[in-house]
């Protein structure tokens, strides 16, 4: 993934901690603690000493730290083996390197598309109405508008 090769236009090195809101143009690299609103275009890597809680929105996400927050990445997540995520992932590409702590849902999305139910129901076919339940606990229970 070329974000782990990519030079970081912030860095929050180790040592340091950092709340607030984080507005940078391209790559953020955190390597320290944060916590707060992270706002970029560019790539987010969270370090293998770095802590971050914040949500994610953004194209590429790499975790070798420690992740809370959610994440929705419109290109793709690596999670390295010392990563630890809390929380949700959204995005078309994952890889979880063995060794990875995570919990929470993931979701893979198709070519960047936003609604997974509709995307299988159109897949499944004029009955997908049939393979849908509101059963709790159910394993084919799918969440999601109807």
């Amino acid at each position: 993934m070329a974000a782990r090769q990519a030079a970081a236009n912030c860095t929050i090195g180790a040592g340091s901690i950092f709340h607030g809101r984080l507005h940078v143009s391209g790559t953020i690299r955190i390597e320290g603690k944060f916590q707060g609103d992270i706002h970029t275009e560019g790539d987010v890597i969270i370090g293998p000493t770095g802590q971050a809680k914040t949500d994610i929105n953004t194209g590429k996400v790499v975790v070798a730290g420690t992740f809370i927050g959610n994440i929705h990445a419109s290109e793709e997540v690596y999670v390295a083996q010392t990563g630890k995520v809390l929380g949700g992932i959204t995005t078309p590409k994952l890889t979880l390197e063995p060794g990875v702590v995570h919990s929470g849902n993931v979701t893979i999305t198709q070519d960047k598309a936003e609604n997974v139910v509709e995307s299988v129901r159109s897949a499944y076919g004029a009955d997908a109405e049939d393979a849908f339940t509101d059963a709790p606990g159910d394993p084919l229970r799918l969440e999601g508008p109807r």
